[in-house]
């Protein structure tokens, strides 16, 4: 296949270029970076552009089997007004963009990221992929994002909503921004640690991706967690496991919603998600368990 991919100098844009590589198939991958790690490879090409403003980058979409679309400001920044601004435009309009290059009735499949955050806080409710959204920042950012991607929908493209729980990988995400306080012996849980923590493996994320290219009748929002949620307490207690340092340092609630504001009440919501659709197709995990997950990433 032919694939497109927006954020492909990203997190997770990078390394699913990687692996799409190394499977066979052709990238093209969009991104704001000057230059990009794999651009020697003869089945890559990398454009560098901002992908929220309309330009030449859309003409590559012309000719490819399908699109992944990853753009989007990092969340994890305080959220000024300004940069709440950032987080939705750099999903909104990219999304918009992207479809609009999209051509009519070519049996294109367009995978679009969202996010646990679509649901809010839901305690410990089970969370499938007909769940009702939440009603915060992130969860609108969610509804109009996926919105965006559906319009697709009119051109006879098949649309995927990634729904992504926290991503745990070697190079960013999560676990880069935990890492530092348990190397420093002041690692623990957020607030009380009973909120639900969604979390998935970057090998199962790419894998799972693929999977679903490959499988034309998934469809519709997919929620891409591992099938064995845990809460933060005992996310964080695996982790100083694994890391051989403790783990009961808990972040009050009100200090985290003191200094981190809507951002800190957005990262004490519980999500109780399991991956209702992919275990439908019988999609396989390498990492279903947090053990496991956090012993092939830090060991």
């Amino acid at each position: 296949m032919k694939i497109f991919i927006t954020g492909g100098s990203g997190f997770v844009g990078a390394d699913l270029s990687r692996y799409l590589l190394k499977e066979g198939h052709k990238v093209i991958a969009a991104g704001t970076s000057s230059s990009h790690k794999l651009a020697s490879h003869e089945n890559f090409q990398y454009i560098s552009a901002d992908t929220t403003q309309k330009g030449d980058w859309q003409n590559s979409l012309d000719k490819v089997d399908a699109a992944v679309n990853l753009a989007g400001r990092n969340i994890l920044r305080l959220w000024t007004d300004s940069y709440k601004t950032q987080i939705y435009d750099s999903r909104i309009l990219t999304t918009r963009n992207l479809v609009e290059a999209m051509p009519d009735n070519k049996g294109i499949t367009l995978c679009s990221a969202s996010a646990a955050g679509y649901y809010g806080n839901r305690d410990d409710e089970i969370l499938k992929e007909d769940a009702r959204p939440g009603d915060d920042f992130l969860a609108k950012v969610c509804i109009d994002w996926e919105k965006e991607a559906f319009q697709a929908k009119a051109k006879g493209i098949r649309v995927v909503a990634m729904r992504f729980g926290a991503v745990l990988g070697k190079k960013g995400g999560a676990l880069k921004k935990m890492l530092p306080a348990f190397k420093f012996f002041a690692g623990g849980p957020m607030g009380n640690g009973k909120h639900w923590f969604p979390w998935i493996h970057m090998d199962d994320l790419i894998s799972a991706i693929l999977f679903i290219l490959q499988n034309r009748e998934i469809k519709g929002p997919v929620n891409f967690c591992a099938p064995e949620p845990v809460r933060n307490m005992d996310f964080v207690k695996t982790l100083g496991n694994v890391l051989s340092r403790p783990s009961f340092m808990p972040a009050p609630a009100f200090m985290i919603r003191l200094i981190m504001g809507e951002l800190g009440a957005s990262l004490l919501n519980s999500q109780r998600l399991i991956p209702d659709k992919l275990t439908k197709y019988s999609f396989k995990f390498q990492y279903p368990d947090v053990n496991s997950a956090l012993s092939d990433i830090l060991k």
